[in-house]
This record gives C-alpha cells, structure tokens and sequence, in this order.
C-alpha cells in the first residue's frame, strides 16, 4: 500500500499554503529523491495561451526552491505539442510558457522543452508492456538525474482525467510518442482544404509527402509518426487520425509513463493539484469552470497511487451546479463520467498498477 500525503486549501497565519508545499516534500522523502547536484526535471504543463487554471507559477517556485535546498538543479520541463497551437515547437512552447507566468523571475529556475527545437529530439526506450515494447520520450527527460512531477488534476475529455500518469505518459513523450498513442496510422490530409503550398513536403525528412494533382498526399509505409507535417501546415489542412480507441490511448499511455520513468527507481517525486477542477484539458485556449470546489494537494512517490487518491477525492466531492458536469453531482457520484460519460477512466490506473507502474491501494496521510 503506497503512501499518498494530503493538505486541503486552508491557511492562516501560521502556515500558508506555500508551506504546506514545503511539508508534503519532506514527508514524501524528497531529500532522499534528489541528491546534490543533480539535474532535476520539474515536470509541468505550462498552458496553453488563453488558459488559466494550470498550477500557478509561484507554486512551482516554491518546489524549485525545496530542490535548490538540497544542492541539485532544478529546470521546469514541458514538451511540444502533437497539434498546431502556441505551444508546437520550443520557441513558440516557451514563449507561451513565459507570457503564462513561468519566467525566471518568477519560477527561479529555466525553462527546457524536453523534446528539443521541433518535437523530434527523442530517446528510444525500452519498456515490454502489453502493446508497446519501446516508446520515445523527450531525451532531456532521460537525461535528468531526478524528476518532480507537478500535476494539474482535472478532466479529460480522451482519459476522463488528467494526472501524474497522463503528465508522465503523455507530456514526456516526443511528438512522434504522442502520435503513437493517439493514432495507430500516419497523420490524414484533409484534400478540400489543402493549397499544395508544399510547406509540409520540404518539411518532411522521410519523403513521406508528395504533391499530387496540386493536393499533398502521405505515404503511410514511409511516415516516421513525427507529426512535424501537422505543426507546419499553414492552414491545418493536415490532422490526426484519432482512431484509436479511449482504453488503448490509456493503457499506451501509462506504457509511456513506464518509459518516462525508466532509470529513476527510487528518484521521482510527484505532486497533484486538485485546484480549479476543469472539465477539459489545459490544452486548450480556455478554461471552463470548475466542476468541484478546489480540494488540496496530494504527494506521494507512486504515480498510480496518486492518481488514485485524487480521482477518489474529487468524487467524493460535492459537484458545481451550473458547470459542465451533467450528472455525479452528489458527494461520491462520478464526476468523469458525468462530464464524458463514455470515457472508462478507470482503465489507465488498472492498466498502470498492471504494468508495475505503481499501486491503486493507497492511506491517505492528512496533514
């Protein structure tokens, strides 16, 4: 039974949430996680531009500082997005996380796209699972001596709920990574929409593009999964195939998560927020209200036991009228299925707990 560790949102004079912060580091033995010198990964979602309710800037500076204490060196780590936005490559990425708040003049510690300049810089990593035998995680992550992995908790309208898993799974994978857990085939070109500008083919590093009759075309047997032909499409002509099935795209991704956390046995600490619940993903360019009160903080060094507890938590709590939940509002009802009803969000943590990711049996230590 894995530990989970829990402070709610009340404050006062003598202790402010800031030290609650503080406390659940300590107890969740980040002086044994991280060592002197190191290079560690604080793992966070920078938002995307026009969203607000991923974790404040000055919350994860208060975790940089903790890192600092211990001699290490911490550096906050986002990953290119599969889609066209304001976070596709690392300019754009970090440009969008710094107008969001995540300077270093605020965070006190630089930024680094794990994935490199365009999504690509990858490390092939072996994890023997149930569908995947190697995944692709952004080798600045591999690198790290340590990992913080600093959790938004909120819904998900492809996995019910985003947490540690889908923040190790998804948000340390390359782009050629995310393409394989959404998609089984190479990116579609949508033909009423596309110009033949031919952007896309001189993007192509596997001359997978060809221009015919004035349309691009993708030639599936050649297609690397890179996705870069997405990101530099002008007009978006060029998308994902989203075929893939909502229990394959998680049980893939709690396999990633594998892989993100190879090599650091015993070196990774993680913290969720369950603050400013959305009903979507911090992807998007708008956060919708809350669909439960804001509830705490949990930490624990088990990925699986974390999402768990948060997921039971946010369950048993009271439901928002007049938010994008439809049904669950009761204390105990299920809130991810009251906003994405065909969604078996359960399966990444039994997929997860499967694959020796982590534990679903959790105590939760009130502090």
């Amino acid at each position: 039974m894995s530990k989970v560790y829990f402070a709610d949102m009340r404050a006062g004079h003598k202790e402010n949430l800031f030290d609650k912060i503080s406390k659940l580091l300590v107890l969740t033995g980040l002086n044994q996680c991280v060592s002197e010198g190191d290079l560690t990964a604080v793992k966070i979602h920078f938002g995307e531009k026009g969203n607000h309710a991923f974790i404040r800037p000055i919350f994860a500076r208060r975790v940089v500082e903790e890192i600092k204490k211990l001699g290490a060196k911490p550096f906050l780590t986002d990953s290119s997005t599969l889609y066209p936005g304001e976070r596709k490559e690392a300019i754009s990425a970090l440009t969008c996380g710094i107008e969001n708040g995540f300077a270093y003049a605020v965070v006190a510690a630089p930024l680094i796209i794990s994935d490199g300049l365009r999504g690509v810089t990858e490390t092939e990593v072996s994890v023997y699972g149930e569908l995947l035998k190697k995944v692709f995680i952004g080798t600045e992550i591999v690198e790290a001596d340590s990992l913080v992995c600093l959790s938004h908790f909120k819904c998900h309208e492809l996995t019910g709920f985003g947490g540690a898993i889908k923040n190790l799974g998804m948000g340390c994978a390359s782009r050629k990574g995310k393409l394989v857990q959404h998609s089984t085939v190479a990116p579609k070109v949508a033909e009423k929409y596309c110009t033949g500008c031919g952007i896309c083919l001189k993007a192509c590093a596997h001359d997978a593009i060809a221009i015919i009759e004035g349309k691009a075309t993708i030639d599936p047997t050649l297609c690397a999964g890179c996705s870069r032909c997405i990101t530099v499409c002008p007009i978006k002509a060029i998308n994902i195939q989203w075929n893939e099935a909502a229990d394959l795209v998680m049980k893939k991704m709690a396999e990633y998560a594998k892989g993100a956390l190879s090599g650091k046995d015993g070196r990774t600490v993680f913290l969720s927020f369950i603050t400013q619940v959305s009903p979507a993903c911090d992807c998007y360019g708008h956060a919708d209200a809350p669909i439960v009160n804001d509830i705490g903080i949990c930490a624990s060094t088990d990925p699986v036991a974390i999402d768990q507890a948060c997921a039971d938590l946010v369950n048993a709590a009271r439901g928002n009228e007049g938010s994008a939940l439809k049904t669950g509002h009761e204390p105990g009802g299920d809130k991810f299925r009251g906003v994405y009803p065909e969604i078996p969000w359960e399966v990444q943590l039994e997929h997860g707990e499967k694959v020796g990711l982590g534990s679903r049996n959790y105590e939760l230590v009130k502090i």
